[in-house]
């Protein structure tokens, strides 16, 4: 569980707008912060099932909040994932950059594709 202050802090460096308390990112940092302090906790008392039980909800909420984020706002989920330096923004970028070379191979395809069909067209 968070105290006022460090949740305070949160918000105000991830808010959207000035009276900003419970947007998508606000949200994530949240629980960001709450996930490391419970696996801090979790490192020291092995044994304690409700909370590893509860960690794994908010591992599982936040990534449903981040699959909506990235689903709505491609940029600004990046952007969140690198300030909260979140693994999965190591692994969306390097899909997306695969996705991207994909792409571009097959208009490399495309453009030999036509390039050849042109040269075989006869001239009248």
């Amino acid at each position: 569980m968070l105290d006022k202050k460090t949740k305070q802090r949160i918000i105000n460096k991830f808010k959207v707008h000035e009276n900003d308390t419970g947007s998508t990112p606000v949200q994530v940092a949240i629980l960001s912060e709450e996930i490391k302090q419970l696996a801090e906790h979790l490192k020291e008392h092995k044994h304690d099932h409700s909370s590893r039980r509860g960690l794994l909800k908010k591992v599982a909420e936040r990534r449903r909040l981040l699959k909506y984020l990235q689903k709505e706002d491609d940029k600004a989920f990046m952007e969140l994932a690198a300030k909260l330096k979140l693994k999965i923004a190591k692994k969306m970028i390097e899909d997306e950059q695969e996705k991207l070379k994909q792409e571009q191979e097959l208009l490399a395809e495309q453009e030999v594709k036509v390039d050849e069909d042109d040269e075989e067209e006869p001239q009248d």
